[in-house]
This record gives C-alpha cells, structure tokens and sequence, in this order.
C-alpha cells in the first residue's frame, strides 16, 4: 500500500519515463524504523524531463518535499536516483 502510494505520486508529479519504487525493508529487519508488515526503507529510481536543468539536491529537495507525508510516517529511509532522459542514456 506505501509503495503504492509513492508511485502514484511519484507519476503524477513527475511524468516519469522510467520509474522503479523497490522496497528494501527486508535488507533492514531489526534495525531502527522497521516494522514487521515491511514498507519502510525503500529505493526510487526515477528517470525524468522533469529533472531537466535542476542540479542534484533540488531533484533531491522537491522528492522529499512531494513524500513528506509518507517521510513523516511509515517510510523510515529512503534512497533515491534522479536523472534526467539525456543522463540516463548516457549511461547505458
């Protein structure tokens, strides 16, 4: 249901090309911020035209502002890659 959530936010505000929301809350069990059912620590990686012309901590700034809610409440950590289209290409 979180990790629901956070896609469906995650394409509306940001019309993403690609999109990958990967819960790793089984790498962390035990630790701090974890609960039982899961959904805490997850990892985004989002490729978009969005990003165009924004350095790193501002795509970084404008995520965490968007999850707010979700950083607030049962997402305990999260890990983000944010490129834009040319970025991404230039890697594969």
């Amino acid at each position: 249901m979180v990790r629901e959530t956070l896609i469906e936010k995650l394409t509306t505000a940001f019309a993403p090309s690609h999109l990958e929301v990967i819960d790793e809350s089984h790498l962390h069990a035990g630790h701090s911020g974890t609960r039982p059912e899961g959904e805490t620590h997850f990892r985004v990686k989002i490729t978009s035209e969005a990003f165009v012309g924004q350095p790193r901590l501002a795509r970084q700034r404008a995520v965490m502002e968007l999850l707010s809610d979700e950083l607030a409440g049962p997402v305990h950590a999260l890990a983000m890659k944010l490129k834009t289209p040319e970025e991404a290409a230039s890697e594969a």
